[in-house]
C-alpha cells in the first residue's frame, strides 16, 4: 500500500512551538549514561543533500556518536520511500533510521513498514519534551508514533537593504502584498537598470524550489488551495500576477538553484527560497539583509510548513543503534548543532535559539516565521502528503507549468488543463487524499 488515507487529526504544524529565547532544555540522560557502542547504522535522510551539508552532517551533528553512521542522503524522498517499500516486500531491509517529510512517512503504510516507537518516545520524555501538534502528526492518523519529530521549517523572503528605499508608499516589507513586491521590483529596475528580484527556478528533481513557492505560497494565497481549486478563475489571476512578477525577475532564475549565490554576488536585491537556502549568505553578510515573511495574495498569506521526522523500518537490522542515533539526534545540543548544519528549527522544546553557539540567521528567520503564525488571514500548507513515489510526477508538473505559461507565454487555460491532468494521474495513481489547506477527501483529492 503506498498511501494512508486516514482523516487529518490536527491542522497546521506548529512552526516554531520552539522558538529563540526560553530556557534550554536540559541534557539528555535517557541512556543511562555513557552510551554502548551501537555499532553501524545506516541512515538514509531527504534532507542534507549538498555536499556541504553532508560534510557538516558527518563532521558536526553525528561526531560524537558512539557508533558508526554511513549518512545516506542523495536520493530524492520519493527514491527513499520506494526503497522503503521494496524492501518490505523483500523481507530484508538494509535502512536503520529513516528521516523523511511528514508527507513521506504518511506515504508509506506505516502499520507495515515503520516500528511502533511509542515505548522509545516514553522513555526520550524522561528529559526531553516535544510540541504535541507535532507528536500528532507522528502518529499518521493513528493511536501509534510512527515517526518523532526531528526538524521544522519555512520559506521566507531575503532582502538586500540596498532594495528598502524603493519600497512602494505605505508598503511594509515585513507585510507585502504580491503587488507590492511586482511595484517594488518596477521600482527597482527603473533606479538602477536592472531586474534584481530572484526566484530558485532551475529545473530538475535537485534544482531550485520554484515548485515550493508555486503550491504553498502562490495557490494558497490566490485560491485558498493547493489542489481543488488549481486551475480555477482565481488561479488564472494567480498566473496572470506571476508573469507581471516575472517580469521584474533577474532571467538569471532560471540557473538559480539557492538563492544565497545570487544575493551574496548582488545579482539580486530580494529572493524567496527555504530558510536553509539563505544560511551561506546570512552567515556571511547577515548585516546586510533583511528576513521577511512572503507576499500575501487575495485570500490571505499562504505559507508552507516543513516538518520532518525520524523513523526506524520494521525490517531495520540494527534497530538498537537506530534507537541510540535517534536519542542522539533529539538532544538539546544535536538540535542547536543540526540547526546550524541543515538551517533548520529544531522541534524539541526548550531549546534556545538565541543561546551561544546558535548562528543568530536562525533567530533572523525564526523571528520572519513568527509572522506567518500571527496573521489573522495566514493559510498554512503542508508538503504534499501520501503521494510517494509519485511525488517528483507532481513536482515536475508544476515545473513545467510555470514553463509554459510565464517562460513560453503559453495560453494560461489550456496549459492549467494539460498539467491538471498530470497532477490528477498522479493523485490517483497514490490514491493520495486531500491534504491541509485542502478540505479532506474521502478518495484520491480531485482538482475541480
Amino acid at each position: 500500500m503506498h498511501a494512508v488515507r486516514k482523516p487529518w487529526v490536527v491542522g497546521a504544524a506548529l512552526l516554531l512551538t520552539v522558538a529563540c529565547g526560553g530556557t534550554p532544555a536540559p541534557g539528555s540522560t535517557s541512556s543511562g549514561g555513557t552510551q554502548q557502542n551501537a555499532g553501524r547504522v545506516e541512515f538514509v535522510s531527504s534532507q542534507g543533500q549538498p555536499a556541504q551539508e553532508v560534510q557538516d552532517m558527518n563532521g558536526k551533528v553525528l561526531a560524537g556518536f558512539s557508533g558508526t553512521v554511513d549518512f545516506s542522503s542523495q536520493p530524492t524522498e520519493s527514491q527513499d520511500i520506494d526503497k522503503v517499500l521494496a524492501e518490505h516486500l523483500a523481507g530484508q531491509g538494509t535502512i536503520d533510521l529513516l528521516g523523511l517529510t511528514h508527507g513521506g512517512f504518511a506515504s508509506l503504510s506505516p502499520a507495515d513498514t515503520l516500528t511502533d516507537l511509542t515505548p522509545l518516545l516514553q522513555r526520550l520524555g524522561k528529559d526531553r519534551s516535544f510540541p504535541q501538534a507535532l507528536l500528532n502528526y507522528g502518529k499518521l492518523g493513528t493511536s501509534k508514533q510512527y515517526y518523532i519529530p526531528w526538524m521544522q521549517a519555512t520559506y521566507v523572503m531575503v532582502v538586500n537593504k540596498k532594495a528598502l528605499p524603493y519600497l512602494p508608499k505605505g508598503a511594509n516589507v515585513n507585510a507585502l502584498t504580491y503587488d507590492q513586491l511586482i511595484a517594488w521590483g518596477q521600482a527597482i529596475q527603473k533606479a538602477t537598470g536592472e531586474k534584481l528580484i530572484g526566484l530558485p527556478a532551475a529545473p530538475g528533481t535537485k534544482g531550485g524550489l520554484l515548485h515550493r513557492f508555486l503550491q504553498g505560497y502562490a495557490y494558497p494565497s490566490y485560491t485558498g488551495t493547493e489542489i481543488t481549486n488549481f486551475k480555477s478563475p482565481d488561479a488564472v489571476q494567480m498566473w496572470q500576477m506571476l508573469k507581471r512578477l516575472w517580469a521584474v525577475t533577474n532571467p538569471q532564475s532560471t540557473t538559480y538553484a539557492y538563492m544565497q549565490d545570487p544575493l551574496e554576488s548582488g545579482e539580486v536585491w530580494v529572493a524567496w527560497d527555504h530558510q536553509a537556502r539563505f544560511q551561506d549568505a546570512l552567515d556571511k553578510m547577515g548585516d546586510q539583509f533583511q528576513v521577511v515573511p512572503a507576499p500575501a495574495g487575495p485570500r490571505g498569506l499562504g505559507y508552507m510548513s516543513v516538518i520532518t521526522g525520524l523513523a526506524i523500518p520494521k525490517n531495520a537490522p540494527n534497530r538498537a543503534g537506530a534507537e541510540q542515533l535517534l536519542d542522539w539526534l533529539t538532544r538539546p545540543k544535536q538540535q542547536i548543532t543540526t540547526g546550524a548544519t541543515l538551517g533548520f528549527f529544531p522541534t524539541v522544546e526548550g531549546v534556545n535559539l538565541s543561546g551561544s553557539g546558535v548562528p543568530g540567521y536562525l533567530a533572523s528567520e525564526s523571528a520572519a516565521s513568527g509572522r506567518y503564525l500571527a496573521d489573522k488571514k495566514g493559510i498554512p500548507a503542508l508538503l504534499e502528503v501520501g503521494l510517494g513515489s509519485q511525488g517528483d510526477a507532481f513536482h515536475l508538473a508544476y515545473q513545467d507549468l510555470f514553463t509554459r505559461i510565464v517562460l513560453r507565454d503559453q495560453d494560461i487555460t489550456s496549459s492549467l488543463d494539460y498539467e491538471a491532468g498530470q497532477i490528477q494521474q498522479a493523485l490517483n495513481t497514490a490514491k493520495a487524499v486531500c491534504w491541509p489547506p485542502d478540505p479532506p477527501s474521502t478518495g484520491p483529492c480531485q482538482i475541480k
